[in-house]
Parts: structure tokens; C-alpha cells; sequence
């Protein structure tokens, strides 16, 4: 390659100092010490009837604490903290103005705490945070560091460990979505990361566990469910979605004996993609989509057996792949029809962890296990609050109840 050809890997442009920012920051300050003010003076009014020995007014006024900076996203902004006087000396208990604005030794704003976290999570190594924070917030960015990342990442392993250890009693999960999501970081084996994803009765999707396991076999997802069960989790979900590993659905049959299973359909069609052709796929893959877009369970059957017969002469392993999973497929037939959408894929797993997928990618060899596990807890929290929640969510009582449903609509409803 030519010298004319290389493209020179610039760093990001320094923080501008602009005069728009030189306004905002301005008007930043003078609306935060307008906001001091009226706190300060709340205050003062709170205790204007307490009095000293000598009859005058006890809480009074006392300058201000020296100036300091706290760093926001608009670069770093002065400001002075109003302090007070307690003028009786022999009061048992000193009264003090602490700000609820302005906490002692703040430093930044929170969302330049949250800004960290999601710089590192996201994809930012600990040796670019100088250039990235010079270009956001300006070079003088303190308590914002690359070091403040160990720190952190102590503190999101603890915080993994105690979410881990949780009370589940008061748990009760609708719908589970299960997969073993595998990460691309060098290590001596390959690690599987084992996730269970829940729906609540109130339609909220949330992460149920996320542990480290030996590939997808049926002892690890043994240990997982049988520690979910021992915390409180007693009551069987009533139906589980997940892909072909045969490790997660022998260990639900020996611990959640009475949860349904439903196979996802991205994962069936990508399987029986892979045993034809390409010349096929894009008939074969609008075929299986009649299947399970179909509105009701006859209809489907009709569509299956129509794509079992046409390809099973020529390409019998596409065909068996899609027979020995019959009833499973359709299996959310037999469930309300407004959560169809939500429980024929395990979409909210493989939506969430391509995110982790690409932070392992970019520094795939600087990882540990347990690393790569707390990183992934805490991305899941982190999407978890954009989970789309179930539509119709009285419906999860209904199932409770042993409500049965046929092609999506209630029996009962049916029958009338």
C-alpha cells in the first residue's frame, strides 16, 4: 500500500470553548446561585422564630464557602454555596445548612456520573477517556478518569453479587425467555453466558438471572434453575421461550415440570435455513413466515405440513428439523393473541446482547470471565428500562387463572 493511500486515525477535536458555551455557562451559574439563594433563604425562614441568650436572631446568614468547580456537560461551572451562623454556643445540637442542590464535595453532576459507565460499557477502552472526555467536557474533567473505572468495576461486581443472592418469593414470572448468549473474549474456554429474561404479572419484562455456564449442557442450566427455586421461585412460569438446546429444556422438565415450551422462530428458521440451499432461502424463509404470521392454529398446521412436503424429498434434514418441533412451534397458539408478537422469539435477549457483543469485540482480549459477566449484568439493567412491555397485561391473570385460550381468544368468548 502507498503512502497516499493510508488514512491517518485522527483524535477527537479538542473541547471548544465557543461563545454559545460561554453563555450557557454563564447562565448555568447565574440560575444555580439564584437557586442557592431561595434554598438558603427557605431555610432561614424555617428557623426565623428560634432566638439567642441575647434575644436576637439565632440562624443568621455567614457569606459563602469557597468557590469550587462542578463539572457538567457544558464544561465546568463556579459556584459559591451560601453558609449560615448557629450564634448559640451552648446549644446542644448546632443547627447546619447542608444543600440538597449542592451536596458536600460535589464535584460533577450526575449525569457526568452516569457519562463513565456508559462511555466504558458502550465501547470506550479505559486508555481513550482522556481524548473522549477532552473533546465532551473539556481537559479539566475531575473525579472523571480512566482509574475511576476500577473503581467501578468493583463496585458493579459487588452490586452483581448482591443482586444475585436477591429474595424471589415474592416473584411471580408469567413467561420466561431463555438463551445462552456466547462471547467472543480469548479465553482458555469459550464462555457461555446462561439468561433468563421474565414477564411479570403487571407485563414487565425483566432479568430474572444471567450466570456464567459450561456451554448450554443441562447441568448448568440445572444449577441455575434450581437456584432460582431455592430463593423463592417455586411456581412454574407458564410457558418458556428459547431456542433448540436440548441442555435448558431436559433441565425445566425435572424442576418447572408444568411450564409449556415454545420454540423460537428466528432460531428454527435460521436452523432450517442452513440446510438448503440459497438458491431456496428467500422462498423457504417467506413460507416459514405464513406459518407464524398464520391467525390461527389450523391455518398453521395447513402452512406446516405444505413446507414439510415440499422440501422432505429433496432435502429431508430441513424437513426434520422442522417436524421434530411441531407442537413446540405452535405452542402460542394456545395463548392470548395480543403477547404473540412478544413470545415467538427470544428477542428481547438477542436485542439486548448484541450491545454486549460489540463491547467484547472491540477489546476482546482484556476481559476476564467474571468481567464479561458484570459488564453484561449491568448492560442488561441498562436496557432493561427500554424493554417493550406486554400488550393487554390483565390477560396474565386470566392465564393464571387457568383461562383457556383457543387461536388467541378466550374459550369463554368462544362459546358466546
Amino acid at each position: 500500500m502507498s503512502k497516499n493511500n493510508v488514512i491517518a486515525i485522527k483524535k477527537p477535536e479538542p473541547f471548544v470553548d465557543d461563545p454559545i458555551t460561554d453563555i450557557l455557562r454563564k447562565g448555568a451559574k447565574d440560575l444555580l446561585a439564584q437557586a442557592l439563594e431561595i434554598e438558603i433563604d427557605a431555610f432561614l425562614r424555617n428557623y426565623r422564630q428560634l432566638k439567642d441568650l441575647q434575644g436576637f436572631q439565632r440562624i443568621v446568614r455567614n457569606g459563602y464557602l469557597p468557590e469550587r468547580q462542578v463539572q457538567t456537560g457544558i464544561g465546568p461551572v463556579p459556584v459559591k454555596v451560601p453558609r449560615i451562623r448557629d450564634r448559640e454556643p451552648k446549644a446542644t445540637e448546632r443547627i447546619s445548612f447542608c444543600s440538597t442542590i449542592l451536596p458536600p464535595y460535589l464535584r460533577k453532576t450526575r449525569s457526568m456520573e452516569q457519562l463513565l459507565p456508559w462511555l466504558y460499557l458502550k465501547g470506550v477502552s479505559t486508555g481513550d477517556f482522556s481524548d473522549a472526555l477532552s473533546a465532551l467536557v473539556g481537559k479539566d474533567a475531575p473525579g472523571l478518569s480512566a482509574p475511576t473505572i476500577s473503581r467501578l468495576k468493583t463496585l458493579w461486581h459487588h452490586e452483581f453479587e448482591q443482586w444475585q443472592k436477591r429474595d424471589l418469593s415474592g416473584k411471580r414470572y408469567v413467561y420466561f425467555w431463555v438463551d445462552g448468549v456466547y462471547s467472543n473474549v480469548r479465553m482458555d474456554d469459550r464462555q457461555c453466558l446462561l439468561v433468563i429474561i421474565g414477564a411479570t404479572l403487571e407485563g414487565i419484562k425483566e432479568l430474572v438471572a444471567i450466570e456464567s455456564g459450561f456451554r448450554e449442557d443441562e447441568l448448568s442450566w440445572s444449577q441455575l434453575l434450581l437456584n432460582l427455586k431455592s430463593r423463592g421461585l417455586t411456581t412454574s412460569p407458564q410457558l418458556a421461550v428459547g431456542d433448540g438446546a436440548l441442555g435448558f429444556w431436559k433441565a425445566l422438565r425435572k424442576i418447572y415440570p408444568l411450564t409449556r415450551c415454545q420454540r423460537c422462530w428466528v432460531h428454527k428458521t435460521a436452523n432450517i435455513l442452513n440446510k438448503l440451499p440459497k438458491s431456496l432461502q428467500l422462498k423457504a424463509k417467506s413460507h416459514l413466515k405464513q406459518i407464524w404470521q398464520a391467525d390461527n392454529k389450523n391455518e398453521a398446521e395447513r402452512q406446516f405440513n405444505s413446507f414439510v412436503h415440499s422440501y422432505e424429498a429433496k432435502y429431508p434434514k430441513a424437513a426434520q428439523t422442522m417436524e421434530k418441533d411441531r407442537d413446540a412451534l405452535l405452542a402460542f397458539y394456545d395463548f392470548p393473541a395480543e403477547h404473540w408478537r412478544h413470545i415467538r422469539t427470544t428477542n428481547p435477549i438477542e436485542s439486548t446482547f448484541a450491545t454486549v457483543r460489540l463491547r467484547t469485540d472491540k477489546v476482546r482480549g482484556c476481559f476476564s470471565a467474571i468481567t464479561v459477566l458484570t459488564m453484561a449484568f449491568k448492560l442488561c439493567q441498562s436496557a432493561q428500562k427500554r424493554w417493550i412491555r406486554l400488550h393487554c397485561p390483565e390477560r396474565l391473570a386470566d392465564i393464571i387463572k387457568g383461562v383457556k385460550f383457543v387461536n388467541g381468544i378466550e374459550e369463554n368468548r368462544i362459546a358466546a
